[in-house]
């Protein structure tokens, strides 16, 4: 994989990250549209899961249709004859099995928005499903692509095996198993290629054997994965982060769930921090607060935790967002550039070339996970512009705006032919006084920017996933209630048997 100018082989990327979450959370333009933009002011988010009135004007329409179009060409123009979306581009032969599940989603929104045609879509979506039903399962070190219905975090997009020595991802699984289960929702038509759509979906999520993955010292909790050579990673998912999706899903399976007391388990890990309108669980990088979102549509629904704190998860990430900017703005290490319209701390590429994590002399890291936190140990002046787009739906009248000033002010540094490039870092000595530019595009935020946009435009994910009865019945058995779930019926039927 390539993180900034060096190829690494990394053992287990995921959990380097979540390590430095964890951190966090203890220590707590080329073409396109142009014109001026405005900014309001920095304000604490409302109480209730209501995001302020906003309305988008023409010019800002013009510029998220252009930056969905082009996110969109990124999943579909990369992904190789397997289907199996590189994790990275330009020059990457290596996929995420996460990034798969964004680009089984994107498809759809390419549907929906007209970028191509529904029997494309189909069959490339059926190429895929095959691709991942197909590659082998074993406890082998080599030669698979997955055990027990999970599968590797890294895998080689071409032959589907398991790439360097990554780990059997939980959370890798997860966000592929939503992709997989949002092609299933809406390939609805009976014919032969969406029946076998839908079939081979069920198939894959009732094959992951969930339970087998839980945490050997937390149990019930899940362990973040496996690896043939050491076995259980010790990590676990606990603390407040992406793990929503996880457990979600999780819980829902009909044939391999894991155990109920999993999610209060999970919630009791939580860091609840700051006053009145602004408090809420924390998580220093943003895409802990997007993920998730990106399937499911928490306003409204609410698990016994955020019915106590008189809240939902919707409302905690609108906070988490006000927060992410308010400190940039706040600025408390001095970074170059930091603004109301330079904002977006999450897990990013990074200047320095390193393996992933590393730092120079000077404090700058590679690929990290970075996040608003006292005293700014996770900040290294390095901004991902995912970190606003993925949370469009949470702050449209300051993400949008934020979104629109960095390709305005940054143009073909920041912003090509895929949309927004990875990250940048104004601060880094290095680049002749102008700062480091990343070059690449990462599915994984990349992703997140199409869909929560086009969340926030159409709610079109939202509703699609609401009729997936594994994503009811695990949210159900996680203690949510109100909201669109109190319409879901009590008895859930087979995903299969669901014509729409």
């Amino acid at each position: 994989m390539r993180h900034g100018r060096l190829s690494v082989c990394p053992k287990t990327i995921r959990k380097a990250v979540a390590g430095l979450c964890a951190t966090l959370i203890l220590t707590l333009t080329p073409g396109g549209v142009k014109g001026t933009t405005t900014v309001a002011p920095a304000a604490p988010p409302p109480a209730q899961a209501q995001v302020q009135a906003f309305r988008v004007s023409p010019q800002q329409e013009a510029f998220l249709d252009q930056l969905e179009r082009d996110t969109f060409r990124l999943f579909w123009e990369a992904s190789p004859e397997t289907g199996l979306t590189p994790d990275r581009l330009p020059g990457s032969q290596v996929s995420s099995v996460a990034a798969v599940g964004f680009a089984l989603t994107s498809y759809l929104v390419g549907v929906e928005r007209g970028y191509v045609s529904r029997a494309d879509a189909a069959a490339r979506t059926r190429t895929t499903l095959e691709t991942l039903w197909k590659m082998p399962q074993g406890p082998e070190a080599a030669g698979t692509g997955g055990y027990q219905g999970l599968y590797y975090h890294f895998v080689d997009s071409r032959q589907g095996l398991r790439a360097w020595d990554s780990e059997l991802s939980t959370i890798d699984t997860a966000l592929l198993m939503a992709g997989v289960l949002s092609a299933q929702v809406y390939f609805d038509r009976d014919d032969a290629v969406e029946r076998s759509i839908r079939e081979l979906s069920d198939r894959l999520y009732r094959r992951v054997d969930w339970a087998w993955a839980s945490s050997r010292k937390a149990a019930p909790l899940l362990s973040m994965g496996w690896t043939p050579e050491g076995g259980y990673i010790e990590a676990d998912w606990s603390g407040f982060n992406e793990g929503m999706i996880l457990y979600v899903l999780a819980l829902g399976s009909p044939t391999h769930p894991v155990d109920p007391r999993a999610w209060e388990q999970w919630t009791r890990s939580y860091q609840w921090e700051g006053e009145r309108d602004s408090a809420h669980v924390t998580f220093g990088p943003m895409f802990g607060h997007q993920y998730s979102h990106v399937w499911i549509d928490f306003k409204g629904i609410q698990d016994a935790y955020m019915r106590a704190k008189g809240s939902d998860y919707f409302a905690n990430s609108v906070r988490a967002t006000h927060a992410n900017r308010d400190y940039c703005i706040a600025n408390p290490r001095g970074w170059k550039g930091y603004g109301e319209l330079v904002w977006g701390l999450t897990a990013s590429d990074g200047p320095n070339p390193g393996k992933p994590g590393a730092a120079d002399a000077a404090g700058f890291h590679s690929y990290w996970a970075r996040g608003a936190a006292p005293g700014g140990v996770a900040d290294d002046g390095t901004i991902a512009p995912t970190a606003a787009g993925g949370s469009v739906p949470f702050a449209p009248e300051v993400t949008i705006p934020t979104l629109m000033h960095l390709r305005e002010q940054f143009g073909d540094r920041i912003y090509g032919q895929y949309g927004f490039k990875d990250a940048f870092n104004l601060s880094y000595p290095h680049s002749g006084g102008e700062g480091w530019f990343d070059d690449q595009y990462l599915a994984i935020d990349s992703g997140p920017i199409l869909l929560m946009i086009e969340n926030y435009r159409s709610g079109f994910l939202w509703g699609l996933m609401k009729r997936s009865p594994y994503v009811a019945s695990g949210l159900k058995k996680a203690g949510f209630a109100g909201g669109w779930l109190d319409g879901v019926g009590g008895k859930l039927a087979d995903a299969t048997e669901q014509p729409h």
